[in-house]
């Protein structure tokens, strides 16, 4: 009988651990299939560890529990379930439910129909998001999607159904900053998407705050194009044009009607503009210097302090 193994993030997660193996597992045990919950309790604060330990003592059959020593993100928590997941298939799930667990004979379903590798999921809308969230959202999937070598579809989530290929090919990228919903796509496979509104969580508050979910777009633009090097290449060669013939200009009115003192406010106007963009571009440099230095360390993603198993 073939394996599904559910790797499942938590960060301070006490009040929606127990409702998701609940509703989960009635979900399973409708399926005619072996199963297992990998739990990662990715350093949280709260009593989700109590939590999941409670249903480790209560289900060792099926669930397992990765406890990590600090919070290394929900990047480093995805990748701890995927590297100890053994199932013959392997999928993502949030903990809060936003994630329908309804959908996983859906997702078997339509892979079998549709002879894919990948059965992904992705919001149709985002009703009960603050709107500012949801604006920045469908900007960054325009945005990224432009300079990209792969295409990340806009909505998609980490939730989706994958062979035991994928999984060892998505593993085979050893990269220490890590952008999931890139990384599914790079690595190719036929993929084929479900699609459903918006679910809000179960309970509990999520972790992911306006200025966290910046900052991941960031990672993500970075990890996937270098294309803010380009632009800063390009701004570069445009100014260094612009400053050639303007000094043609300066030359040819010295030279016609004389050099007067005058314009001061302009020049001084000038030079703050060129420092800005010189140091947007030592910016963008540095970020990408950043991220090469981390990897170069070659330090892990994550360290365990427990495994229940």
């Amino acid at each position: 009988m073939k394996l599904l193994s559910i790797v499942v993030p938590c960060y301070n997660e006490m009040e929606t651990v127990s409702i998701f193996y609940r509703e989960t597992t009635k979900v399973l045990d409708k399926m005619d299939m072996k199963y297992e919950i990998i739990f990662v309790n990715d350093g949280s604060k709260d009593n989700t560890l109590f939590e999941l330990q409670k249903l480790y003592e209560e289900h060792k059959d099926v669930v397992r529990v990765i406890d990590f020593s600090r919070n290394f993100g929900k990047e480093a928590g995805l990748l701890a379930g995927l590297e100890y997941a053994k199932g013959d298939y392997i999928t993502v799930m949030d903990v809060d439910l936003q994630d329908p667990p309804e959908f996983l004979p859906v997702m078997f379903k339509t892979m079998a129909e549709k002879n894919v590798d990948i059965v992904g999921t992705r919001r149709v809308s985002r009703k009960g998001e603050p709107p500012i969230r949801s604006f920045f959202a469908r900007q960054f999937y325009k945005l990224i999607n432009k300079f990209s070598d792969v295409e990340i579809v806009d909505g998609a989530r980490d939730f989706r159904l994958m062979t035991r290929q994928v999984v060892d090919s998505i593993l085979e990228l050893k990269e220490y900053h890590r952008f999931s919903k890139g990384i599914f796509v790079w690595v190719g496979y036929k993929t084929e998407y479900l699609e459903y509104e918006n679910v809000e969580r179960v309970a509990g508050e999520t972790s992911w705050s306006f200025w966290k979910l910046l900052g991941y777009a960031f990672e993500g633009i970075i990890a996937f194009t270098v294309a803010p090097l380009r632009i800063a290449t390009f701004m570069g060669v445009l100014i260094s044009i612009v400053a050639f013939f303007t000094m043609i200009f300066v030359i040819v009115r010295a030279l016609l009607f004389g050099d007067p003192v005058s314009g001061w406010p302009s020049m001084v106007t000038i030079m703050l503009f060129l420092g800005g963009i010189q140091l947007l571009a030592l910016g963008i440099i540095g970020e990408y210097l950043s991220k090469t230095y981390m990897e170069v360390k070659k330090r892990p993603n994550y360290v365990v302090r427990k495994i229940y198993e």
